[in-house]
């Protein structure tokens, strides 16, 4: 009777374990089927079985013969979502973006889903933007993926991110190697001191001590594009604190701030002059041969192969300060967000995160490389390497994991009051401490209101 009673549970145990082994089996199929269906682009996991949800993309910089094969790539994993984009004009772009965003849509003139916004812009989109949703992509990942600028631009006061960037960009030197090499030099200095001096030597002056070849674009802003930024670089580079933490107030009129000012106008005033605001702009300058340096991000490289093919140019890091113990330079970069009114956010983000994947990233540059000199500068770490040596870009990928920045918001109004400081100082011969005063006062009058 014992070994009957044994017989029975072993065949029990037997039939139980088999049963555990099925039930595990179908477990692990059904989860692979589901793992699957939101890989496939069912779309399953993100929008209702069924449905389709299109939505619209306001590009900036790339045409849609860019832009639309990425696209395709996604409609194909991800059939029931359509993409609708359009390639805006930056003229306009960021008062247009701004309006459409605080107004309801319309028919004439309807807000996007999806947009570029620049990486100091946060502070001011922030009550208009939906946060990434951790199921997309983490902050570890994040922060893992992108440069530490990105993170901390990206990132709002509530902690969360609200915007994904699928290229980097920075202030650069950009020089004219025939000119350089006059004086013995193949490329720019990479400190202030020796960088200076070189630019003193590059410079010529008539017998009135008029400027007739600049060494340097750099000291003035009607005739300088992109003064506030340089201005702004220098303002990080000597640890000047502007902004507070609630990006609604900055302190510009300080010691620190304005021993920045003066450092920088300096540069067009005096005998030692590289520059002066009765030149023509720095591009113009350029285009001519008649000046050997100025600072821009990459894509200025564009208008001096239009504007100048015949000039040999190359470009380089920004100089440093031989005080610091760590590089800094400067970021200018833009970045994709997505509305918080969007028809649907998950399906919004899930496309944005699409376009920063290393081969979406790759097949975006080789794209608009072959229509222009080259693509976006890669926004991935892991794809750092391969920026490097390459001509114009290379010092973008140098620069990269060094760069800052910080939350302007209204950036428009902040640089236009920048850059007013800097002709009040420069031009209307004022105090550096009422121009300061006067440009902190008009700062926080804007951003006090716009900024969220």
């Amino acid at each position: 009777m014992e070994e009957k009673q044994k017989k029975t549970l072993i065949i029990i145990g037997i039939v139980l374990f088999v049963l555990m082994i099925i039930i595990a089996v179908l477990l692990i199929i059904n989860k692979n089927r589901n793992s699957s269906n939101g890989d496939n682009g069912s779309g399953s996991s993100i929008i209702p079985s069924g449905t389709t949800v299109e939505l619209a993309y306001w590009g900036l910089w790339e045409p849609t013969s860019v832009m639309q094969p990425i696209i395709d790539e996604f409609e194909d994993k991800y059939p029931n979502i359509k993409i609708q984009y359009s390639q805006s004009t930056f003229t306009n772009y960021e008062s247009r973006l701004y309006t459409r965003l605080q107004q309801a849509s319309s028919s004439n003139d309807p807000a996007p889903d999806i947009f570029r916004i620049h990486n100091s812009w946060v502070p001011k989109y922030y009550s208009y933007l939906s946060p990434l949703p951790a199921s997309i992509m983490t902050t570890a990942e994040y922060a893992e993926s992108f440069y530490n600028t990105v993170v901390d631009d990206f990132t709002a006061k509530d902690g969360n991110i609200y915007a994904i960037p699928w290229e980097i960009d920075g202030l650069m030197v950009y020089y004219n190697k025939a000119l350089l090499a006059e004086v013995g030099a193949q490329k720019p200095p990479e400190d202030w001191d020796s960088f200076f001096e070189l630019a003193q030597k590059l410079t010529k002056k008539d017998a009135s001590g008029r400027i007739t070849q600049s060494g340097l674009a750099i000291g003035t802003s009607r005739n300088i594009r992109h003064s506030a930024e340089i201005l702004s670089f220098f303002l990080l580079q000597e640890g000047v604190n502007v902004i507070d933490e609630t990006r609604t107030k900055v302190s510009l009129n300080t010691p620190k701030a304005q021993a920045v000012f003066n450092t920088y106008t300096n540069f067009a005033r005096g005998d030692t002059a590289v520059w002066s605001p009765t030149l023509k702009t720095d591009l113009e300058m350029f285009f001519s041969g008649k000046l050997a340096m100025m600072i821009g991000p990459s894509w200025r490289t564009f208008d001096i192969i239009e504007a100048a093919p015949t000039i040999e140019f190359d470009t380089s890091p920004l100089p440093q300060l031989k005080a610091n113990e760590e590089k800094i330079y400067y970021a200018t970069y833009w970045g994709d967000a997505v509305s918080k009114n969007a028809v649907n956010t998950d399906a919004a983000w899930t496309f944005v995160k699409f376009l920063a994947e290393k081969e979406q990233q790759m097949s975006l540059y080789s794209n608009a490389s072959q229509i222009r000199a080259f693509g976006e500068p890669y926004s991935l770490v892991e794809l750092n390497g391969e920026l490097l040596g390459k001509t114009y870009v290379s010092a973008i990928a140098e620069m990269a994991p060094y760069m800052k920045s910080w939350q302007k918001g209204d950036e428009m109004s902040v640089n236009a009051a920048i850059d007013e400081a800097i002709t009040d100082i420069i031009e209307n011969d004022m105090d550096v401490s009422a121009a300061l005063k006067k440009a902190e006062e008009a700062i926080n009058a804007k951003i006090g209101v716009t900024n969220k």
